[in-house]
């Protein structure tokens, strides 16, 4: 889009969150090179976000107000640009919304000022691989698109995307260009007040998940997701996920969407070199989309085959010494660590790197598959651990990701599988559960 520069330029913006994992630096750099006169307003403090604060020195029409908010910044602004995870009942938000300042979100932007065709991928478990299939299947094809109805050049990966800026995004955009984007709930907030949903969407799976936020109400998390699908028109399509398309003609209401349901099995002869029932799942769900993008099977087959693992999820780190490292960093939920564990099964030979911060999801089903797959387990201290740790056998609690690794490398044997999949969130010990991935691959990386 050439005029987005002009769009922004002296418009007052409060940036609601600006965060540690760079896309909220990003949207902000964005706003800054465009001339917004810029308010950012973080709960975190000015020593929390050192390093973010550090990437934006050199701009001088940026206003922080750290450590907290103040509602005289959601007054007499032109927009506010509000982050994922902001609270359903915010009053800074409420108080934008009753002054009548637009209140937007850094994917629905894009969305919006982009002008490209979307494809969106949602779900509580599954979306980020389904989105990079996606994208490495197009990428791979540059195909005829034919409900697009156009050729399409450059592939734009967003939204959910560790350190990805949606705004930085714009500049990338060429009237070829289509978007594959993952979308969690949050960012889907913006799609629901924008009332606008993605021209192909996906919904891979939906399980308890931040009931915390969602206050224990299913149907209030889902109807965020639910915008994915909820104002699509009758030429746009819903991919839906077996697991998952109950709760759609449950709670998904009337739209108009044409719905596919993938069958369970791969076509025969088609090949995945990642492990795991649950990616055949999401490598259906991704041939769906290519297959009604005009992409021919032979590309989606060859595309697949040379697909890699998603850093975070079920990542192959190193094969040390007959024994496999596995990052899964990413396996936030009970029914994540289970799929990853049931997927590397043989016979007790996973050691397991597991426990965090509890969510308050129900946890008999993964500490069931532990107890059988698991030949030793060592739990990251955390609330998630103190609630499983006495319903483990061979599980030792300990403090830091290091000692984890260590002691699981003397206890494996060539033939093993060492697997972080911690089941939990990583509030606590780690930044995010990204730094908790980045440790655990940079010690097994080191081994000696």
């Amino acid at each position: 889009m050439e005029n987005y520069k002009s769009f922004f330029k002296n418009k007052k913006i409060t940036v609601m969150g600006l965060g540690l994992l760079g896309r909220g630096i990003g949207d902000v750099a964005f706003l800054a090179e465009c001339g917004a006169r810029l308010t950012v307003t973080d709960l975190k403090t000015k020593e929390q976000l050192k390093e973010s604060l550090k990437k934006l020195k050199k701009f001088k029409n940026i206003k922080y107000v750290l450590g907290g908010h103040r509602v005289e910044d959601f007054k007499n602004k032109d927009m506010i640009l509000k982050s994922a995870g902001v609270s359903l009942d915010s009053v800074y938000i409420k108080e934008a919304v009753e002054n009548k300042i637009p209140v937007e979100m850094s994917a629905t932007l894009f969305a919006k000022m982009s002008g490209i065709p979307m494809i969106a991928v949602t779900g509580t478990r599954g979306k980020s691989t389904v989105t990079h299939m996606i994208e490495h299947i197009l990428k791979s094809a540059r195909k005829k698109a034919r409900p697009i109805e156009r050729s399409f050049g450059r592939v734009i990966l967003g939204g959910n995307v560790r350190g990805v800026s949606n705004l930085q995004l714009l500049k990338q955009v060429k009237k070829d260009s289509i978007g594959v984007f993952e979308l969690d709930s949050w960012q889907l907030q913006g799609f629901g007040d924008s009332k606008i949903s993605p021209h192909i969407s996906v919904f891979t799976t939906f399980f308890a998940d931040h009931m915390k936020y969602y206050e224990n109400d299913m149907k209030k998390y889902f109807s965020d997701k639910a915008n994915i699908f909820k104002y699509q028109k009758r030429d746009d399509i819903l991919v839906v996920g077996s697991q998952a398309l109950p709760f759609i003609k449950k709670w998904g209401g009337k739209f108009s969407s044409k719905v596919i349901t993938p069958k369970e099995n791969l076509p025969e002869g088609f090949v995945l070199n990642i492990p795991g029932e649950h990616n055949i799942y999401n490598a259906n769900l991704a041939l769906e989309v290519a297959r009604n993008i005009g992409i021919k099977d032979s590309e989606i087959k060859k595309a697949l085959a040379n697909f890699k693992s998603v850093g975070g999820r079920l990542e192959l780190v190193r094969n040390f010494k007959g024994v496999k490292y596995y990052n899964d960093t990413t396996a936030t939920t009970p029914e994540a660590s289970t799929a990853a564990i049931h997927s590397l099964c043989e016979d007790h030979n996973i050691i397991l790197i597991a426990g965090g911060s509890d969510k308050g999801l129900d946890m008999s089903g993964v500490v069931k598959e532990m107890n059988r797959c698991c030949k030793g387990i060592f739990l990251l201290s955390g609330t998630g651990t103190e609630k499983i740790k006495l319903k483990l056998k061979n599980a030792i609690e300990v403090d830091s990701m290091k000692k984890a690794v260590i002691l699981a490398r003397k206890v494996a044997m060539k033939g093993d599988v060492v697997l972080l999949s911690p089941a939990f969130a990583s509030f606590g010990m780690f930044k995010n559960e990204y730094d908790r991935g980045d440790q655990y691959v940079k010690i097994v990386k080191s081994l000696k």
